[in-house]
């Protein structure tokens, strides 16, 4: 029996507190895929729009930015555990020193660049039952999201920042973390006033496309983690590194809001 939308959002908030309190980190963590998906919904076209509604409606959910996170939640999900576990690499991509991608750009590819190949398709195909397209709307909005957090696209082996420890407001903490959330926790906005913060910046002004996109946007991001600087001297975040790549994190989020609406509005209209 499929279960009613209020027994499901019970479900997904206590799926989101175990994720809590178990530290569990996701690329940019609940405010900046609630932020990109915020930002693309503003800038969809109606006819997309109103598609996007449609499959909304096949789980009982309301916006964009409420599924966002969804794909992060899963294994912590008695009823979505194996497909949490058979997704898992689809969120990230690991480079070598170069930053250049050598790997299929097609659905074959375990990465997220062949998380985006098989999602997309399965959104854009009407022959598709409504909740596989509905559930395919989940994994993209999440994956645009994710190959736009540098450290989902990193070129060390440290899982992504995972395994290097900072410091960071005077406590531990890892560099993804700081990437994923805490950095921008230092605006001191909640989601919605942020995402109203950046769309007043205007258009964002993305870069020239060449080749595949996906793997444009995954090499974009190692490009950033390649930065001299990025890995932060002595393992310590200061105000100096907070003012010099929270801008960065903030445009790779507007440039993630801008490529969902654009990927959007190509698949459903």
């Amino acid at each position: 029996m499929k279960p009613r939308p209020k027994r499901r959002a019970i479900a997904t908030l206590l799926a989101l507190a175990i994720t809590a309190a178990a530290g569990s980190v996701q690329a940019w963590g609940d405010i900046g895929h609630r932020i990109v998906a915020e930002l693309a919904w503003r800038q969809l076209d109606p006819a997309a729009k109103a598609e996007v509604q449609r499959l909304l409606a096949t789980d009982g959910d309301d916006s964009l930015a409420d599924i966002a996170s969804w794909p992060d939640h899963l294994r912590n999900d008695p009823e979505h555990e194996a497909l949490g576990k058979a997704t898992g690499p689809l969120h990230y991509i690991n480079f070598a020193t170069n930053c250049r991608y050598d790997g299929p750009a097609d659905a074959s590819a375990r990465n997220v660049v062949g998380g985006l190949e098989k999602y997309v398709a399965i959104l854009g195909d009407r022959h598709r039952s409504n909740a596989e397209r509905a559930e395919a709307l989940k994994f993209v909005v999440h994956f645009v999201g994710d190959v736009h957090q540098p450290l989902h696209a990193g070129n060390r082996d440290d899982k992504g920042g995972n395994d290097y420890q900072v410091q960071f407001g005077g406590k531990g903490t890892n560099l993804h973390r700081v990437w994923d959330s805490q950095m921008l926790y230092t605006a001191d906005l909640k989601w919605d006033a942020y995402a109203d913060k950046l769309a007043a910046e205007g258009p964002v002004k993305l870069p020239r496309a060449k080749g595949d996109a996906y793997v444009q946007w995954a090499e974009e991001s190692c490009s950033i983690v390649a930065r001299p600087g990025f890995y932060p001297n002595g393992h310590k975040i200061d105000d100096a590194y907070v003012a010099k790549y929270l801008p960065v994190a903030e445009t790779r989020l507007r440039e993630a809001g801008k490529r969902l609406a654009d990927l959007l509005d190509k698949t459903l209209d």
